[in-house]
């Protein structure tokens, strides 16, 4: 069995997710609350339960909300290059999704997602630069909103990596900081600052992870 433990710390709020997973053959049980389960005495807000098998499907049920999402994936073989597919629909609200990335080497993955209820399309193209992939260039083009996203990151030894973002359509500049330790957890410190406005106060959140074996 395996838990984790994760914290979402805000200046106008704070939240906690804590997953439970059990292994049932090659798939997994999973149960979720937030501290939505518990603020007002036990209840079942927050509550979720999936059933997956990764890299094949992952069933959620959302308990408050009596709703299901369902999300399938697969690789096949394009020109001898890997081709992932992924199709996810939420049953209550119904949106469906449809994700594909084409691997051309190591270096080189084009993606696309296409939303079938908002029509809204994004292509993206990552370029990992360097001998072991460490610094990741990642232009995004919107197609709905004609307008382009740029990402470039950088991985260190040690499981530490740097990020830097911007959106051209609401000009929102972010900046985030990850470190992935087996010892000590995971943690993220984001920034994001919204360069339209005159007075630019940056946004900043932390969120850290703790996973545990029994």
């Amino acid at each position: 069995m395996k838990a984790s433990l994760r914290g979402r710390f805000e200046p106008e709020r704070s939240s906690a997710i804590a997953t439970i997973s059990l292994p049932a053959g090659d798939a997994r049980i999973k149960a979720s609350i937030t501290e939505a389960t518990f603020s007002k005495g036990p209840s079942l807000n927050g509550l979720s339960l999936s059933f997956e098998k990764p890299g094949s499907f992952i069933i959620d049920y959302s308990v408050p909300n009596q709703d299901f999402r369902f999300q399938f994936m697969n690789t096949v073989r394009l020109a001898e290059k890997p081709l992932s597919l992924t199709y996810t629909h939420v049953l209550g609200a119904h949106q469906t999704a449809v994700d594909g990335s084409l691997q051309f080497d190591p270096a080189n993955k084009l993606s696309a997602n296409y939303n079938f209820g908002s029509g809204n399309c994004k292509l993206k193209y990552a370029y990992a630069h360097g001998e072991f992939g460490r610094v990741l260039v990642e232009p995004i083009y919107d197609v709905s909103k004609n307008a382009w996203d740029f990402a470039v990151s950088r991985k260190f030894d040690g499981g530490d990596s740097l990020k830097a973002s911007y959106q051209t359509s609401s000009k929102v500049l972010g900046l985030e900081w990850n470190r992935d330790s087996k010892i000590n957890g995971c943690f993220k410190i984001s920034a994001s600052f919204n360069l339209a406005e005159s007075n630019v106060m940056p946004k900043v959140f932390a969120e850290s992870t703790l996973n545990y074996d029994f």
